[in-house]
């Protein structure tokens, strides 16, 4: 390996170095840690109109600036002629083909802060079409070609309370206070907030100054608050989006509607009007009907989304995926205009789907995805002449790009981790059903064996279990799972109930009852894989992150069967998670029945303070210093507790990280180092 830079910060060559000298001792054709710079991954595909080619994202990370970078590829629709479009250790992402074919628009990092691009296809030329102070996000072609709109983080005056002092010509002063008045005043991954409001605007296609198109003291998109990406009508006059233009958007956070926006003088005009959300809106290529996707909200923790087809005044709304008892999303219309197209979870698969107008659903293709970890997601475009791209995902394929010929099959045409699995044995993927202890309930689970597999041995056992808890696990690629087999380990991880992918009646098992019952389903899994006879009773292990962190804690608060565990960013007291995160308004109104000075007793006893006491279980505690979901705060309060009752424990902090622990390659490599380790030092042997 090339010399370390010598700028590099002192804790990430720390970090480096531990991670190489584990992956010394790593066995030979095995995924280490350290691969998670070797990874790729392919997403976003993007078919031209004429459906020949598709652009592409493919993400990676760089070993020595420990930086997750992407680059867009370009690919034949048949799978020739793979080759990039754009270099270097930058994040190019989003690209978006013109209606005419000739040029693509995309965001790129590469001159310092995120701009919006232009590459002519026919002669590579490429033009920074911005220079916007914050970054731009949705960015969307009118149907002309002589636009882009975008919507952009327009800043706003600072709240001050009366004339402070200020510092004389020529003084240091340290920086000053600043005044907070929002209830959502800091964020996950982007930290504390400035103040402002997301707008909408539109660019000429050969760039100069943006327009804002959008009003208000009201958030049209962004991270924050379920803004959609723009569309734009097919007379090229209006932008829909939807968006939560409320007063108190805040405090009824799902609250969206449909909103029509005028190019010319920016009159807006709801095309919507309920309780709930009204997300995704697509127009039919005629520019009649508007689908999108919502559902009426009763505060439920869980609640079907389904897909809707309005007229384009917003008049004659009706559901048309009612016989589909699943989450419907991302919805584009036939190019025919005789139905829709979308992506939903079913039994921890991505599928593509197509429902007509009339509510005839038929499966399109399964295995949609794309990623490094066993969760769902995925996406596609359609060409005018239906042919479609799509991301996959298997559980040895992280996210490779395939094409889709009407009516024919799918067909995965990239290969982007040829060369890293080529010498390397993955661990098999098992799927399991079993019956859970207390109400003999089907839960469905995967398992993943060590690389040479013999069931005649006896290897330890490690549960994993998924976050949300509104989420789902499926038989797709896991790095963290994948190293975990390698290190010799069988993995268990399973959907146990109020998983997304099974309904609505199971989802909201949990409705107001998390963590419960969903013990017995993830126990009763660890009894169905200690049947099967090459599990060691005496090795078995329990971790999980955010919502996983939970249940690892619930598990290890009933049960001494576990050896060790580690408990990744959990909540623990919700009493002080929802005076502390970022999703407040959301949390007190759909995981509990109001406030928690109204309901004490209710948030107590779902508290994993209640059953700390019983704990006896080694556990490491593993949580990122910048994490605004489930604060930092919640994971000391369970480490202290721990030390008090005198059970072994360790507490890990992670600087610079958000929720996830996944920003800097690095301390995802260390994450997953950190869990493994700890149930090497914990393992009986013989």
């Amino acid at each position: 390996m090339r010399k370390l830079h010598s700028r590099m910060p002192a804790t990430f060559c720390l970090v480096l170095t531990l991670l190489l000298s584990a992956a010394a001792q790593e066995k030979p054709g095995r995924l280490s840690a350290m691969d998670i710079f070797n990874l790729e991954v392919a997403g976003d595909p993007r078919i031209s109109p004429d459906g020949k080619k598709i652009v592409y994202r493919r993400s990676f990370s760089d070993v020595m600036t420990d930086r997750r970078c992407s680059n867009l590829w370009i690919i034949n629709f048949d799978g020739t002629d793979n080759r990039a479009l754009t270099y270097g250790n930058f994040s190019d992402s989003s690209p978006r083909w013109s209606p005419d074919g000739t040029r693509i628009i995309y965001l790129s990092d590469r001159d310092g802060a995120p701009q919006v691009y232009c590459r002519w296809m026919d002669t590579g030329q490429t033009a920074k079409l911005t220079n916007l102070q914050t970054p731009p996000a949705g960015i969307a072609w009118s149907p002309d070609g002589k636009s882009i709109a975008f919507t952009a983080f327009v800043p706003g005056p600072a709240p001050q309370i009366g004339q402070i002092p200020s510092a004389p010509p020529g003084a240091k002063w340290s920086d000053p206070a600043v005044v907070i008045d929002k209830l959502v005043y800091r964020f996950n991954g982007l930290g504390y907030l400035k103040p402002g409001y997301t707008h909408i605007f539109v660019l000429p296609a050969e760039g100069g100054t943006p327009r804002q198109v959008s009003s208000g003291n009201f958030q049209h998109g962004g991270a924050l608050f379920r803004g959609s990406e723009i569309t734009w009508t097919p007379d090229g006059k209006y932008l829909l989006c939807s968006a939560n233009r409320r007063p108190d958007y805040e405090y009824e956070p799902l609250d969206t509607e449909v909103y029509e926006f005028s190019i010319d003088g920016g009159a807006v005009r709801a095309l919507t009007n309920r309780r709930g959300p009204d997300d995704s809106p697509a127009l039919s290529p005629d520019g009649k009907y508007i689908a999108y996707v919502g559902f009426d909200d009763a505060y439920q923790g869980y609640q079907v989304t389904r897909l809707y087809v309005m007229n384009r005044d917003g008049g004659g709304s009706r559901v048309i995926s009612s016989s589909l008892d699943r989450d419907v999303g991302a919805p584009q219309w036939a190019p025919d205009g005789g139905g829709v197209y979308f992506l939903y979870d079913d039994q921890g698969n991505t599928k593509l789907g197509f429902i007509s107008l009339d509510g005839a659903m038929k499966q399109i293709a399964n295995n949609v995805g794309g990623g490094v970890s066993a969760y769902g997601g995925g996406s596609f475009s359609i060409a005018k002449s239906g042919a479609i791209a799509l991301a996959c995902a298997r559980p040895n394929i992280p996210g490779d790009v395939a094409s889709l010929s009407p009516g024919g099959p799918v067909k995965v045409i990239t290969s982007v981790n040829q060369g890293l699995f080529a010498g390397t044995q993955l661990g098999e993927v098992e799927e399991i059903w079993y019956a859970s202890s207390v109400d003999n309930r089907k839960i469905q689970g995967w398992i993943i064996k060590p690389p040479g597999f013999d069931p005649s041995k006896k290897y330890p056992l490690i549960l994993e279990i998924h976050g949300g808890p509104f989420s789902n696990y499926g038989d797709r690629f896991d790095i963290e799972k994948q190293i975990m087999a390698a290190r010799g380990y069988v993995v268990l991880y399973t959907n146990p109930r109020g998983s997304t992918s099974y309904g609505g009646e199971f989802g909201n098992l949990i409705h107001h009852k998390y963590p419960g019952d969903d013990f017995h389903d993830l126990n009763s899994g660890v009894d169905a894989m200690v049947a099967k006879g090459y599990v060691d009773t005496n090795n078995l292990f329990v971790t999980g992150g955010s919502g996983g962190g939970v249940l690892t804690c619930w598990m290890i608060g009933r049960t001494t069967r576990f050896r060790a565990a580690v408990t990744v960013y959990p909540v623990i007291n919700w009493y002080s998670f929802n005076l502390t995160s970022d999703i407040a308004a959301f949390t007190t109104k759909y995981w509990f029945p109001g406030s928690p000075w109204d309901n004490v007793e209710h948030y107590e006893k779902r508290s994993l303070l209640s059953v700390v006491k019983n704990v006896k279980t080694p556990t490491m505690v593993l949580v990122g210093e910048e994490d605004y979901r489930t604060p930092i705060s919640e994971s000391e309060q369970y480490y202290t507790a721990l030390k008090l009752l005198k059970v072994e424990s360790v507490l890990v902090r992670v600087p610079g990280e958000p929720h996830g622990i996944s920003r800097k390659p690095s301390h995802h490599a260390a994450k997953i180092s950190y869990i493994v380790n700890w149930f090497d030092q914990h393992l009986s042997k013989p």
